[in-house]
């Protein structure tokens, strides 16, 4: 289902004045020319000086010599907004915004979560942007637009990305073993023996290596104190690296999907074979070009303002409704069957090796970015080939949901068949999301991509938030 008829009705374009294009620029973070103006259905929340002089906003200018619209990838260099316009809604579909702010509203209302930003675009536009609730409750800080949030991981997209754009370059290949740039990381099968690990398998979870947070307290991940890169302030990549080896494999390499520390060890091989560190290389790959000017694995002290406090599901809120809890220094936090271990002052320590699968820090807006260049297959980011890698899946007839349901592309989850009675996505939709709290889909179809950050696990992530903000996008009652 899409939110938007593919052909709105073409109207007469309108002139701008001088101080509507500067009142638009200043609330949609876009550069608006005098020519012509192109929008979605509905504007709503807009200064009233505005809506007085533009009875009618245009999707498609008359003539075809009118601008393109402006790129989502551009739009964080288009102009500087000030802390109340951070605060400001900005809405293109009053239905849609309608949808979504009951839903944001009640998660925060029910004490489900304490803060959100929610970003929406379709066909490139921005037609949503809200920011809601708290980014600390303790102080009463709102939460901004420009919200820094711990991304976890979210940062296996970016960083995929990162190391397709070396494949291209030549720095090494899908069927390099890992020892090619990691000699000593060789981890063996139940019976001894070590087999090879390919790049390939990496990028696509294939590689037999697991999670600490999936297994039981006295697994062996934890035996051996192998950090899922949220935790451990402090440690080496190195180390964890040889504390990971050291570890049996859960399965032969490309015999099952298992999501894993595949691209924490990425990271650690694009490292080697860009002989750069992994934060350079994320930089100058994807976050650059694409003026992700937030998103990185430290986060500067000019910026820590902006950082949001994170809270986790209070254990006893099914029988209480008690409200989230902050986390403390050393978070444990139960989750399905097993437990992830937080600590939220990780970013600080410089010595912390960049988690390739979970330690990049950023903000909704640079995280749209992302999730567009993707969608429109960004020819400054990646080749069309590099592309088709992240949007199709690359583990064959192996699957990551019971049913055969979603595939695994080269940087998220893709839905191989659509059901209307399991969600309102269609066939091709990508998503992923991160243990912080947070959850993004692309859509192709419905030409969609969505980015909803929270400050509260695993609500954000993997609850009825998430899932409601879908249905709200594509106005489903599914």
């Amino acid at each position: 289902m899409q939110v938007m008829p593919h052909e709105p009705e073409i109207k007469p374009h309108q002139p701008l004045s001088d101080k509507i294009a500067r009142d638009l620029e200043k609330i949609m973070d876009i550069e608006v020319t005098k020519k012509s103006y192109q929008r979605a259905p509905i504007l709503a929340l807009v200064p009233i000086a505005v809506l007085a002089q533009l009875s009618i906003l245009q999707t498609r200018a008359a003539d075809t010599s009118a601008p393109s619209p402006t790129p989502i990838t551009k739009a964080a260099e288009a102009t500087t907004v000030s802390s109340s316009q951070q605060l400001q809604p900005f809405y293109l579909d009053e239905q849609l915004a309608n949808r979504l702010n009951k839903v944001i509203d009640e998660a925060i209302e029910q004490k489900r979560i304490v803060g959100t930003v929610v970003m929406v675009a379709q066909d490139g536009r921005v037609v949503y942007k809200r920011a809601a609730g708290l980014a600390n409750r303790e102080n009463k800080k709102p939460m901004m637009q420009d919200s820094i949030f711990r991304l976890a991981s979210m940062s296996k997209t970016v960083v995929s990305a990162a190391a397709l754009k070396l494949i291209e370059e030549g720095k090494l290949t899908l069927n390099d073993p890992v020892t090619k740039f990691l000699p000593d990381f060789r981890p063996k099968l139940a019976d001894g023996s070590s087999p090879t690990i390919q790049i390939s398998q990496l990028l696509s979870h294939t590689s037999g290596l697991g999670y600490g947070f999936s297994e039981k307290k006295d697994g062996p991940y934890h035996q051996a104190r192998v950090s899922d890169g949220l935790d451990q302030p402090g440690l080496a990549m190195a180390e964890n690296m040889k504390r990971l080896a050291s570890v049996p494999l859960l399965s032969p390499p490309g015999s099952k999907w298992c999501y894993s520390l595949s691209i924490d060890v990425l990271g650690a091989v694009l490292e080697k074979a860009a002989n750069s560190s992994l934060s350079e290389i994320v930089r100058s790959k994807v976050t650059a070009p694409l003026a992700m000017n937030d998103t990185d694995f430290s986060l500067p002290s000019a910026k820590r303002k902006r950082l949001t406090t994170p809270y986790y599901d209070n254990p006893a809120k099914d029988k209480t409704g008690l409200a989230p809890l902050p986390m403390q220094a050393l978070q444990l936090v139960a989750f399905d069957g097993g437990c992830f271990s937080f600590v939220p002052d990780r970013l600080f320590n410089e010595k912390s090796y960049p988690s390739g699968g979970a330690g990049l820090s950023g903000t909704a807006e640079d995280y749209l970015k992302l999730l567009e260049a993707i969608r429109t297959a960004d020819k400054k980011l990646l080749s069309a080939d590099s592309f088709n890698q992240m949007k199709t899946s690359q583990i064959g007839k192996l699957s990551i949901s019971p049913g055969g349901d979603w595939g695994f592309t080269y940087g998220s989850a893709v839905l191989l068949n659509a059901k209307p009675e399991r969600g309102p996505h269609n066939a091709g939709t990508l998503q992923w999301g991160g243990a912080y709290g947070h959850h993004w889909f692309v859509d192709p179809t419905a030409r969609l991509s969505v980015v909803e950050l929270t400050n509260t696990t695993v609500e954000g992530m993997s609850g009825p938030f998430s899932k409601d903000i879908a249905k709200a996008v594509y106005g489903s009652k599914q």
